[in-house]
């Protein structure tokens, strides 16, 4: 942060200083009692198992301030001021700092292709405009103060990522965002167990807009059924992005292999040829709404292109191994991105060997995750895949599922990582590539670090 001080904390909100100087200057937070200087507050957060004022002493060991919400008095030379609510107070100062800044944001949410969707349309807008962009995953009611406090009055757009676990907070996150422009990526089945329903999970991605202004921009996926609702009965401006011949920004002449995806991109005016060094459909979406993005903002297109050609983000990895090729999803997973991945395992050019894929169970479906993994199944008998590992007791349902409709395709269900391990280590050869996708809570990047170890 910039130019604030104590004095502008308490202002902001509504706070009592307890002791200390009302003059001192904050650059930042601090949630973690380890970590800070002299120029952070900290912030006690009261979580689920640990209430963290406990640690308010030894934080003020590297902090130069501290909120508290427990304490009605205090001593020393270092500020204490006393809040209602730390996280809320944290909320109002980075809501405050946002509202200072004069730059262009684009808020981005969906369900899925949240963080590489936000990294494409930093890396295009990067051609002409110093870009700022969420931190890591800080996407959600803490990890956004966390962003916005870096903000500074160098940079010229910034591209922050909205997260969310249950219903209200989209709203609450646009509003101390207020985006210029608002992106939904795809509406999935992420979050399931606590909304219920993909109609109310778009309902809760939707609310993006009401941190818009009157003059705000809307992009919207415009191959995703639920988002192709909206066209023409919203009261921003509204652009399509996708691969249907209706879109605003659209791509055709897609092709796929040798590490990367080219496509002609068309927007209203004119076409361009783009090239990317990763692979799939999904990742040409993202790249049409970074372009639309661009190009709403003015920039050069051509310029905008050749940065994404250099693109290589922070999810999939394509991995040239002694053993085999490897395509690393380890990230995450849900229905969507799988589906993504193994669409892109399928249409690779030039594989000699057998395409292997090797799933792990998608996490915090609710209700239906047997129904949806025996999708999955159903969907890779028909791809071009030879052979499907799993572990999980979720993923035995991607194996009915693609028994069920396709007898050619070796399968095997195993009962942990380890034997998973042992069994790929001595059957993959170097002419094979292999796809491993799951969710992180399945530590499927750990099967990809053994077969590096192989070499």
């Amino acid at each position: 942060m910039e130019n604030i001080t104590i004095k502008d904390i308490l202002e902001i909100t509504g706070g009592e200083l307890l002791c200390g100087d009302e003059n001192k200057v904050i650059k930042d937070f601090s949630i973690d009692s380890r970590t800070g200087n002299e120029d952070s507050i900290f912030v006690p957060i009261i979580g689920e198992r640990v209430d963290a004022h406990r640690f308010i002493e030894g934080a003020l060991s590297l902090n130069g301030a501290t909120f508290t919400q427990e304490h009605d008095r205090a001593e020393g030379d270092k500020p204490w001021i006393r809040v209602d609510d730390t996280l809320e107070a944290m909320q109002k100062v980075g809501t405050a700092y946002r509202s200072r800044m004069d730059l262009p944001v684009v808020a981005v949410t969906g369900s899925v292709g949240k963080t590489t969707t936000r990294e494409m349309i930093a890396c295009a807008l990067s051609s002409g405009l110093q870009v700022f962009q969420t931190m890591g995953n800080q996407n959600s009611q803490i990890g956004v103060p966390l962003t916005l406090a870096h903000l500074s009055s160098r940079d010229q757009a910034a591209v922050l990522e909205i997260g969310m676990s249950e219903r209200g907070q989209i709203e609450k996150l646009t509003r101390m965002i207020r985006p210029d422009m608002a992106v939904v990526t795809v509406i999935g089945v992420s979050h399931i167990a606590q909304l219920k329903t993909q109609e109310n999970i778009c309902l809760e991605k939707m609310d993006i807009l009401k941190g818009l202004p009157e003059d705000g921009m809307v992009f919207l996926n415009g191959d995703d059924p639920f988002l192709r609702r909206y066209r023409g009965k919203l009261p921003f401006k509204t652009w399509f992005y996708g691969l249907a011949d209706d879109c605003h920004y659209r791509a055709d002449h897609i092709v796929t292999g040798n590490g990367g995806t080219s496509f002609l991109f068309h927007y209203e005016g004119g076409e361009l040829p783009v090239n990317l060094e990763v692979m799939g459909d999904h990742y040409v979406r993202n790249a049409l709404v970074a372009l639309a993005a661009a190009h709403q903002m003015g920039l050069d297109l051509e310029a905008a292109a050749g940065k994404l050609t250099g693109f290589h983000g922070q999810r999939q990895r394509m991995i040239r191994a002694e053993a085999c090729q490897i395509i690393d999803d380890t990230y995450n997973a849900s229905p969507d991105s799988m589906r993504a991945s193994v669409r892109v395992l399928s249409t690779m050019d030039g594989i000699r060997g057998r395409r292997i894929a090797v799933l792990a169970d998608m996490l915090e479906l609710g209700e239906k995750e047997k129904e949806y993994h025996y999708q999955i199944g159903e969907y890779i008998a028909g791809e071009k895949v030879d052979e499907v590992f799993v572990y999980g007791d979720l993923s035995r349902e991607i194996l009915r599922g693609v028994r069920e409709h396709n007898d050619r395709i070796v399968t095997r269900h195993f009962p942990d990582r380890e034997s998973l391990i042992a069994f790929l280590t001595g059957h993959i050869d170097k002419e094979d590539i292999v796809l491993l996708k799951g969710s992180n809570g399945m530590r499927l990047n750990e099967v990809t670090a053994a077969i590096m170890e192989k070499e």
